[in-house]
């Protein structure tokens, strides 16, 4: 079976590898084109071309995916199946091309978190568990019919980081289990159920990171960890951005309004609704990442100060 692999983030570099090393018949990566970036601008590959690099495979970087060059590339190469990892969405003349068709890899138990940012959500909104699903795409965004899914348990202390690394991994394992059963003709994809209550993934930006403290201790907690370590939960601090990387519960009853900023010796919390949110790890703007005893040695902080 002729294998055409997309994908440009971390996130596919596990299901690259091990298409490989299973010795499937990778017969071209299509990834995004190098970027600029940098104070030197030097042009950067992205993780998946480094690695087909080093794997020897044959690599396509289209600007366009419509454009009637790459098309011709990507016809030429004569896939049975794609596989999508970490990629950009795809217009139907390119999905639709193989006769086994197109294959995705998505990090959420689907129907559950369709978008960009599965991970955050899931525990941003305090979800107990995750995992990733494989899924034939259609038109509608991760809407196609399932193939398979694995799940995993979320430790309640967490963060994206950790969720990340092990669902990257098992979404490896889990592109090889769909593989071999299209190949052996067991596969038997379901369509998605909805008719439970879908909670979605949309893209996280900057401004959807700021912490409301009027928020519950639970709440501020999941916000924060599911924003760790990228693209990271930040409070405002004498007019400067403070990004919080890392916090702990201590749950208690709270003399302060909510939202003040406490010292305590070499300790910082935030009073909040059902105790204090103590910061452990922090990056105040125009600082490196630290952790508050080394921030406390080197800032003139007032004892309490509303946020």
């Amino acid at each position: 079976m002729r294998i055409v692999f997309m994908g440009t983030a971390e996130f596919a570099l596990p299901s690259l590898k091990r298409l490989v090393e299973e010795g499937y018949n990778v017969v071209g990566v299509v990834t995004a084109p190098d970027k600029p970036a940098g104070r030197g601008l030097k042009m950067n590959k992205s993780h998946v071309k480094v690695a087909a690099e080093e794997l020897g495979l044959n690599i396509l970087q289209p600007e366009k995916l419509k454009s009637e060059e790459f098309l011709s590339e990507l016809r030429d190469l004569k896939a049975d199946l794609q596989i999508v990892v970490a990629f950009r969405m795809l217009p139907e003349v390119v999905w639709s091309m193989p006769k086994e068709g197109t294959f995705n890899l998505h990090s959420s138990l689907l129907p559950q978190y369709r978008g960009a940012a599965p991970i955050n959500w899931a525990i941003m909104n305090g979800d107990k568990e995750s995992g990733v699903t494989t899924f034939f795409l259609k038109h509608e965004i991760d809407t196609g019919n399932i193939i398979f899914q694995d799940k995993t348990l979320i430790d309640p202390e967490e963060n994206v980081g950790s969720l990340y690394a092990r669902l990257m991994t098992m979404g490896g394992e889990l592109v090889i289990k769909t593989v071999k059963a299209i190949v052996d003709g067991s596969a038997n994809p379901i369509a998605q159920d909805e008719s439970s209550v879908l909670r979605h993934a949309p893209k996280i930006f900057k401004e959807d990171c700021k912490i409301d403290w009027t928020k519950s201790l639970d709440e501020i907690h999941n916000f924060t960890r599911g924003l760790s370590p990228y693209p990271v939960a930040w409070t405002e601090l004498d007019g400067k951005n403070l990004r919080i990387f890392k916090g702990h519960r201590e749950a208690t009853k709270s003399k302060e309004i909510a939202g003040s900023l406490i010292q305590d010796g070499k300790t910082l919390k935030v009073a909040v609704e059902g105790g204090y949110f103590v910061l452990d790890e922090i990056q105040i703007q125009g600082k490196k990442r630290m952790k508050v005893e080394d921030f406390l040695n080197g800032y003139k902080l007032e004892k309490t100060k509303q946020l």
